[in-house]
């Protein structure tokens, strides 16, 4: 741990580093854009009610039957 104590000043400047380059990364996004042309769908899942057989479960219940 010695070398902490002599290198302090060095794990200083690379998490400031870290910050400024997280910062301008930031600024470059465009959420406004973002907002206008978001697109995604949600995945859909067959299991949302459970008491309710969906379409594709009919379906494999009649072939097991």
């Amino acid at each position: 741990m010695e070398w902490l104590e002599n290198y302090w000043w060095l794990i200083l400047i690379f998490l400031a580093g870290i910050f400024i380059n997280t910062i301008k990364d930031l600024q470059k996004t465009s959420f406004k854009d973002y907002l206008k042309n978001k697109n995604i769908k949600p995945i859909p899942y067959d299991d949302d009610s459970p008491t309710e057989k969906t379409s594709s479960n009919k379906k494999l219940d009649d072939n097991n039957q």
